[in-house]
Formats: structure tokens, sequence, C-alpha cells
């Protein structure tokens, strides 16, 4: 369970680090690199859920 949420949270992690390159002006670089931290986040945050509730 806890490898479905980490990959869960890269997913929607990266999703919306890409997204919120793209409102804030950045070209590719830019929002491959905010994507990266949203899916470092991502990771922390799936582990942290599944650790906690299941």
């Amino acid at each position: 369970m806890t490898k479905l949420f980490i990959w869960i949270g890269v997913f929607v992690g990266g999703w919306i680090g890409w997204w919120l390159g793209g409102k804030m002006g950045f070209e590719f670089f830019g929002e491959f690199m905010i994507s990266s931290l949203g899916s470092i986040a991502g990771v922390f945050i799936g582990w942290k859920i599944a650790s906690e509730y299941f």
C-alpha cells in the first residue's frame, strides 16, 4: 500500500509542479525543475499518508 501512495504522490505532485511552473511563466526547464520538487514533496506526503492511515 505504501508504494501505491508514493506513486500517486509522485504523479500528483509532479503534475501540480508542472502546472505551477507554467502559471509562473517558466519555460520547459523551469517547469521540469518545479515538477521535480513537486514529485519529491509527493513522495513524502504519500509516504506519510500510508504510514499513518494504513
